[in-house]
């Protein structure tokens, strides 16, 4: 056997050695070979600084390589990295008590884990061994994740070509006011009608059997969709109609990103289940799950299992912990109401000059932007949105764009809470620049 060396190839080689030996798994490769990451900024072999205005995969809320989460991970590793999954340390411990302490009654118990799927797979399983049933419900442009239970409830995509899904998973459609499917006189969404309807559909197609809802405060992979103030009350309702559970997904929304702790605050209800992820580790693959003593002791009584090989890991347990002290320290909720606001003053601005903009949502430091052909009839363009993409990047702006089939490209922006207005503005003009351009080349 011959090992090669680890010299830095040269950029012909790594994109060969790239095609021959990666598995791709969604989309084409950025076509950049990133060097390093330090704050708001990537930079590439080649020398380019690049604006990452999507927080590596949605995920970095204090930027890349914060000198406080530096440390930490270098402190833990060299005294304790990883354990045997029945074996408990002081960090993890810490992080489940202090985790709750942000969240209001009744959730108190925390299951520690690594990924998004993995945390949604987890209250599932709980959610539908403490009901005793089965059957799932999820909103029509979901994402949960691309484990069987979580991908089962995932909709925006990924759904084709994989064989069946996990029995009992049902659908409904997602409270968009920019496309309403049903509307009041004035033509806004009437999404009290849609949610009754919506349920009228669930109800003929259950066997009996609903264990949970599983959705997203803000839907992220399905446009940064924000359903209106009042629905979560109203579906928290139809749940307890039918002894179902509330989770709550709050992967990319969590800790701060939206201006409060967790977005579910907007609407004062209080899942049976929270999940948390991405922001949680601020990078690295951390998540929880959460939920009440009495479910945990109902789970826990009927046999709950879910022993994996990273559950309850002290190293990112510690990193955990950082991110609450830099949360809490530096006041980054109140940061994020207020870059948040700068950041759609901007956005607004943007629409106002171009008429390729149809819409500009989402909260805090969650922002989506709809481009469409024609502002009037809201017609969409795949080719609009992948111009303006590329020369975003081209620029030096990274963001991120989801097609869902009748709805315009949407860039998802989720800058760090670290970020500054000099970022912010930065990101601003080279996104003005590049609608602008791609606009006037179609």
């Amino acid at each position: 056997m011959t090992v090669s060396t680890t010299a830095p190839a040269s950029t012909d080689t790594f994109w060969t050695d790239a095609e021959r030996h990666l598995v791709r798994y969604g989309g084409e490769f950025t076509r950049e070979i990133i060097d390093r990451a330090a704050g708001s900024f990537l930079f590439t072999a080649d020398g380019r600084k690049i604006l990452d205005f999507t927080s590596g995969q949605m995920s970095a809320i204090l930027g890349h390589s914060h000198p406080e989460i530096v440390a930490t991970v270098q402190r833990q590793v060299a005294s304790l990295d990883h354990l045997f999954s029945g074996m408990l340390s002081r960090p993890v411990v810490d992080l489940a008590r202090r985790l709750t302490e942000t969240l209001p009654a009744p959730l108190e118990k925390a299951l520690l884990l690594t990924t998004g799927a993995e945390s949604n797979e987890a209250a599932i399983r709980m959610a539908k061994l403490v009901t005793g049933k089965h059957e799932i419900v999820s909103f029509a442009r979901s994402w949960h994740g691309m484990t069987q239970a979580a991908a089962s409830a995932t909709y925006s995509a990924g759904r084709k070509g994989y064989g069946p899904g996990a029995p009992g998973n049902f659908a409904i459609p997602v409270p968009n006011a920019y496309r309403p499917d049903f509307t009041t006189d004035d033509g806004s969404l009437d999404w009290r009608r849609q949610l009754d309807f919506a349920f009228d559909l669930i109800d003929a197609q259950s066997t009996g059997s609903l264990a949970a809802c599983l959705v997203e405060p803000i839907l992220s992979s399905g446009g940064i969709i924000e359903p209106p103030a009042g629905y979560f009350a109203a579906l928290h309702a139809k749940c307890r109609e039918r002894g179902m559970l509330l989770i709550l997904d709050e992967a990319q929304t969590g800790l701060c990103r939206t201006g409060t702790w967790y977005a579910f605050e907007r609407d004062g209800v209080v899942p049976d289940i929270l999940t948390l992820s991405k922001t949680l580790g601020a990078g690295l693959p951390l998540a929880a799950v959460i939920t009440s003593a009495e479910i945990e002791q109902e789970a826990y009584e009927r046999g709950f299992l879910f022993f994996t090989t990273h559950v309850a890991d002290p190293l990112v347990a510690a990193v955990g912990n950082t991110v609450l002290d830099v949360l809490i320290g530096d006041r980054l909720d109140e940061r994020a109401r207020t870059l948040g606001a700068f950041l759609h003053r901007g956005l607004a601005d943007i629409a106002g000059r171009h008429t390729a903009v149809g819409d500009v949502r989402g909260r805090g430091l969650l922002a989506g932007l709809e481009l469409v052909a024609d502002r009037e009839t809201k017609q969409h363009s795949n080719e609009l949105g992948a111009r303006v993409t590329r020369r975003c990047l081209e620029l030096g702006l990274h963001l991120n764009i989801v097609q869902l089939a009748g709805m315009g490209g949407v860039l998802r922006m989720a800058p760090p809470l670290t970020a500054t207005e000099d970022e912010l503005s930065l990101g601003l003009t080279m996104l003005d620049q590049a609608i602008g351009e791609a606009s006037a080349a179609l």
